[in-house]
C-alpha cells in the first residue's frame, strides 16, 4: 500500500492488455475501454507500454512501478562462449587475461565503420566505395592501459558466417543504433545473431548530436526488443556518442572493459594454437594473404598451419599496421603468406608439428567432407526430436517469418505456452517478410529450424538451405503450424506435404477470348508444366494468383504437361490478371518427414 492509500503494483516494460486485466483483476473489456478513453486503441493480444499500463492501473485505484528483471542464475544451454572451448583442455594453472575481442553489429548507414574509424583514429571509412565496408578488418586499441581487439565486419551476416563454421571470434557485440533513426530491421536481425552466439551486447547509441536525435525513443524500441537499458532497471549498457563528434568514445571503451572484467576472457600463451580466420584473399606477387585471430597459444614464424582445407608454412607475419611480427599471443590479429589455398572466413586454425602432417590433415578433412555432404541429413523437427530424446538437445530452435507483424505475436504466445519439460522452444529471430538468405545462415549457425506463416522463401534461401541440410517449413494456418511444433516436441509428428517446383514458364504475350477470358501465351523455361498440377503466378517477384490451371494447350491441342523449350497457352481457373513477363512457377506437393 502507497502512502496515498492505493495499492502498489508492478509491470514490465511491455504488457498485453490480456495479462494487464490479469494483473489488475480486471475484465479485458473493461481495460480495452479505458485506453480507447485515452486514444489508445489496442486489442487483448496487442502489448502495450508501462507508461501506457500506468494510465489505466491509476483509474482502477493501483499505483504502477516498472519491474525490475531479475537475475537469473540458469545454466546456459546450447552454445559455449569458443574461448571456453578453447581453454577446456588447458592447465588452469597457466591461463591468464587476455584482451576482449570486440565486432561491431548494427543496421546500414548507422555509422558502423565511422565509429571503430573514430575509435582507432584512421580514416578508413572514407576510402570505402559509398562509406559502406567492403571487407573484413582486424585492428588493436590500447585504452588506460588496456588493449582492446575490434573486427570490422560488413554486418552480421560475416558474423554468423563465423558462427556457421565453428567458429566464434567476438567476445563482445558492440550493437550501432543511430539516435534519429532508431531500431530498423537490420538491428532486429543483428540482435538476433548476437543472442543467439550468446555474446554479450553494448548499446552504442550513435548520433546523438543530430537535432532529430531522439534517445528515449531508441531505448523503448531496444526495451520492446528485449535490450533493456541499465538505466531502467535492466542489464544492457547504453552509451550515448557521436562518432562525428568524437564524443562518448571514451564511456564506450570504458563499458567494454567492465563488461570484460565481468566476463574474466581468459587463455594460455603457452598452450595448443588455435584461433580463427577473419579473411583470406590472393594478392598479387603476395599470393594467398589470410587475416587470422590468435585465441590461444602463441602462433610464431614458420609456423606449419592448418586452415580450414587450406595448409602451409607461415613465411611472413604482419600486425594490422603492417609491421612485421615473430610471434603473436592471444587475441592479437595478424595477417599471414604461405598458405597453398584461400580458406574461408569463419574457418577454425590450428599448428602442427610439420608440413607433412598439416598437408595429411587436409587431405583427411577433405575426404570427411565429400562423405558427409552426401549424407548429410536436413536439420529436421523429428531429428532434433531424437537428440532430445539422446540428450543431445535441451532446446529447440526456431527463426520465424510471418507476413505481417501482427501475426508474429499471437505465434510467438502460443509457441511459448507449449508445455514441455524435456526442452525449451527458443525463438532466435522472429521477423515480418519473406524467408531470406540470412534467415537460413542464422539456422545453419544455430542448428534451428526455419518456420514461415503466410510467406515464401526467396530462391536463393531454398538453395542455401538445401545445400546446408536446413529444413524450411511453411504455413498458412496459425494452429496447424503450432500444432507441429507440439507433436515435434512429443514425438508424434506425421509426415508433412513439402512443394516441390517442378516448372516454370514466362509470359510472353497475352490474348483476350471473348467468353474465356485472358490466355496467356508462354514459353517453358524450365522443367515442365502440368495440367493437374498448382500453378503461381509472379510478377516483380510477387504472387499475383495461386490456383489450378483451367485449360492447358499446344498448338490448339489440348495436353497434360509441356516440357522445357516448347510454347503453351495457359488459362487460370478464377482469374484473369495476367500482364506480359509475368513468371508461372508449377509445383506440387510431395510426402515429406521434414
Amino acid at each position: 500500500m502507497s502512502d496515498n492509500g492505493k495499492k502498489t503494483i508492478s509491470f514490465p516494460y511491455n504488457i498485453t492488455v490480456r495479462e494487464l486485466a490479469q494483473a489488475l483483476e480486471a475484465s479485458p473489456i473493461q481495460i480495452i475501454k479505458i485506453l480507447m478513453a485515452n486514444g489508445v486503441m489496442a486489442n487483448i493480444n496487442q502489448q502495450i507500454d508501462f507508461d501506457t499500463a500506468a494510465v489505466v492501473a491509476n483509474e482502477m485505484g493501483f499505483e504502477a512501478s516498472l519491474a525490475i528483471p531479475e537475475e537469473e542464475e540458469k545454466k546456459e544451454v546450447g552454445e559455449v562462449p569458443m574461448w571456453r572451448q578453447l581453454i577446456a583442455n588447458e592447465d588452469s594453472a597457466k591461463l591468464v587475461l587476455r584482451p576482449p575481442v570486440v565486432t561491431i553489429l548494427g543496421h546500414v548507414d548507422h555509422g558502423k565503420t565511422t565509429l571503430l574509424d573514430a575509435i582507432r583514429h584512421t580514416e578508413v571509412a572514407a576510402g570505402e566505395a559509398g562509406g559502406i565496408t567492403q571487407h573484413i578488418g582486424a585492428y588493436q586499441v590500447e585504452h588506460n592501459g588496456k588493449l582492446i581487439t575490434f573486427l570490422d565486419t560488413p554486418g552480421h551476416a560475416a558474423f554468423t558466417a563465423m558462427r556457421a563454421r565453428g567458429a566464434q571470434g567476438a567476445d563482445i557485440v558492440i550493437l550501432v543504433v543511430a539516435a534519429d533513426d532508431g531500431v530498423m530491421p537490420q538491428t532486429r536481425e543483428a540482435i538476433a545473431h548476437a543472442r543467439a552466439a550468446r555474446v554479450p551486447i553494448i548499446v552504442a547509441l550513435n548520433k546523438i548530436d543530430k537535432p532529430s536525435a531522439n534517445p528515449d525513443f531508441v531505448k523503448r524500441q531496444l526495451a520492446e526488443n528485449e535490450l533493456v537499458p541499465d538505466e531502467w532497471g535492466g542489464n544492457t549498457m547504453v552509451v550515448p556518442v557521436s562518432a562525428k563528434q568524437r564524443t562518448g568514445l571514451e564511456d564506450l571503451l570504458e563499458a567494454i572493459i567492465l563488461v570484460t572484467e565481468s566476463l574474466d576472457i581468459q587463455a594460455n600463451p603457452k598452450g595448443k594454437v588455435i584461433g580463427t580466420v577473419i579473411e583470406a584473399q590472393i594478392e598479387k606477387a603476395k599470393g594467398v594473404m589470410a587475416t587470422l585471430l590468435v585465441q590461444n597459444g602463441t602462433l610464431a614464424m614458420g609456423d606449419a598451419i592448418v586452415a580450414g582445407q587450406a595448409w602451409g608454412r607461415i613465411r611472413a607475419m604482419f600486425d594490422f599496421r603492417g609491421k612485421k611480427l615473430q610471434k603473436a599471443g592471444p587475441s592479437t590479429p595478424v595477417q599471414v603468406m604461405g598458405l597453398c589455398d584461400v580458406p574461408s572466413a569463419g574457418d577454425l586454425f590450428q599448428v602442427y608439428p610439420n608440413e607433412k602432417e598439416a598437408r595429411l590433415v587436409v587431405e583427411q578433412k577433405k575426404a570427411q567432407s565429400r562423405q558427409v555432404k552426401a549424407a548429410a541429413p536436413k536439420a529436421t523437427l523429428e531429428e532434433l526430436f531424437q537428440k532430445v530424446e539422446a540428450g543431445e538437445l535441451q532446446e529447440l530452435r526456431l527463426v520465424l517469418k510471418a507476413d505481417v507483424q501482427g501475426s508474429l505475436e499471437p505465434i510467438i504466445q502460443t509457441l511459448k505456452d507449449i508445455k514441455e519439460t524435456r526442452i525449451n522452444i527458443n525463438i532466435l529471430h522472429a521477423e515480418a517478410g519473406n524467408i531470406t538468405e540470412s534467415d537460413v545462415m542464422l539456422a545453419v549457425a544455430s542448428k534451428a529450424i526455419v518456420i514461415g506463416f503466410n510467406v515464401q522463401a526467396e530462391v536463393s534461401a531454398r538453395r542455401l538451405a538445401d545445400s546446408e541440410g536446413i529444413s524450411i517449413r511453411l504455413y498458412e494456418i496459425i494452429y496447424r503450424l503450432t500444432e507441429d511444433v507440439e507433436k515435434a516436441l512429443k514425438g508424434m509428428l506425421e509426415p508433412v506435404s513439402k512443394e516441390v517446383v517442378i516448372g516454370k514458364a514466362e509470359v510472353l504475350a497475352v490474348f483476350r477470348i471473348s467468353k474465356v477470358g485472358n490466355i496467356a501465351g508462354c514459353k517453358v523455361t524450365q522443367g515442365e508444366i502440368r495440367r493437374n498440377a498448382r500453378v503461381r503466378l509472379l510478377r516483380n517477384g510477387e504472387t499475383v494468383y495461386e490456383g489450378e490451371l483451367s485449360s492447358l494447350k499446344h498448338e490448339k491441342e489440348d495436353v497434360r504437361e509441356v516440357r522445357q523449350g516448347f510454347e503453351c497457352g495457359m488459362a487460370f481457373k478464377g482469374s484473369h490478371d495476367i500482364e506480359e513477363g509475368d513468371i508461372i512457377e508449377c509445383f506440387v506437393m510431395e510426402q515429406s518427414s521434414e
